[in-house]
């Protein structure tokens, strides 16, 4: 099975801790590469990549770009379109019980576009996320959700024929707006028909105990922990392939020791010391949160192969 996981610091990474000073598979290891030695023959790092139109003074509201490559984020105007892993659920989604999953360590912004430009919410709440790959929903529930289906088609059907009737009276800007909606309708439908039949199929069970949420915005660490153990049983079960995730990037401090300001004050710097001694202490137990990741994946195996 092919699958992808799109992670993105929305406060980036000190580029001095992780890019290494030399090209080339020999290179020596950055302090940040150092934490994931273990899998340096499973990785390539690329630098010096960019989308086209950025600038710094756009820099947090580029993350809309992250995945789709559209110029402009944060401008008056500007329009998004399909992100990666989306158009990659355009072609394996119905594989699985979930096309794809879109995670998030704070809110619900993230990283996942529809084709018509539309941001997919994110869920920042892992139990739910939890209860939504694994727990099974009582018969009458489940019966409540296949009326649900059925009662969305048949809303679709009407609306899709009042669109159709209305599009020879519209000028072109207008047609082009209706056929953005036509496509979401399109799209939508085709996401009930891929529930209708994963309603009727049992949840594959796990040995784990449920999530408990962390209700500490500032636990950058423990958040970005339960969002990579869900990562793991979900391509584990092959509940999904395509997963983003969004890490946090709070203005508290975390409960790290040795720091004392707010994720989001410390990557702004401007090249204060102490500053970066603390912004490396919060990067670190990251790029640690990375390496946890990897190993389950490499320690859960798949045929001959590991996950």
């Amino acid at each position: 099975a092919r699958r992808m996981v799109c992670i993105c610091a929305p406060l980036g990474l000190h580029p001095d801790n992780f890019i290494p000073k030399e090209s080339g598979k020999d290179y020596a290891p950055s302090p940040y590469l150092e934490i994931l030695k273990q899998f340096r023959k499973d990785f390539t790092v690329i630098s010096g990549l960019e989308h086209a139109g950025m600038s710094s003074s756009f820099g947090h509201q580029a993350s809309a770009s992250f995945l789709s490559g559209v110029p402009g984020a944060g401008r008056p105007g500007f329009r998004n379109a399909i992100s990666l892993d989306q158009a990659a659920a355009d072609h394996i989604g119905a594989l699985t019980r979930f096309p794809s999953l879109a995670l998030s360590g704070e809110g619900s912004g993230g990283l996942s576009w529809t084709r018509t430009g539309a941001l997919i919410p994110a869920d920042n709440s892992p139990s739910k996320v939890f209860a939504q790959l694994f727990l099974e929903g009582r018969a009458h529930e489940v019966r409540k959700q296949m009326r649900r289906l059925e009662d969305g088609r048949s809303i679709l059907d009407d609306v899709r024929e009042q669109a159709k009737s209305m599009r020879t009276g519209l000028g072109g800007d207008d047609r082009d707006k209706l056929d953005e909606y036509l496509t979401s309708i399109r799209e939508l439908e085709r996401r009930m028909v891929n529930d209708e039949s994963w309603a009727k199929k049992p949840k594959p069970k796990v040995e784990v105990e449920p999530p408990k949420d962390i209700a500490n915005p500032a636990d950058l660490i423990g958040r970005t922990r339960l969002l990579f153990d869900l990562t793991h049983l979900a391509l584990q079960t092959d509940s999904t392939r395509l997963i983003t995730i969004m890490l946090a990037g709070s203005t508290s401090a975390p409960p790290i020791e040795g720091v004392s300001l707010g994720h989001h004050d410390l990557s702004h710097h401007g090249k204060d010391p102490g500053k970066l001694e603390q912004l490396k202490i919060v990067e670190i137990e990251t790029m640690k949160t990375v390496r946890d990741l990897l190993t389950k994946l490499q320690q859960s195996k798949e045929g001959d192969a590991s996950l």
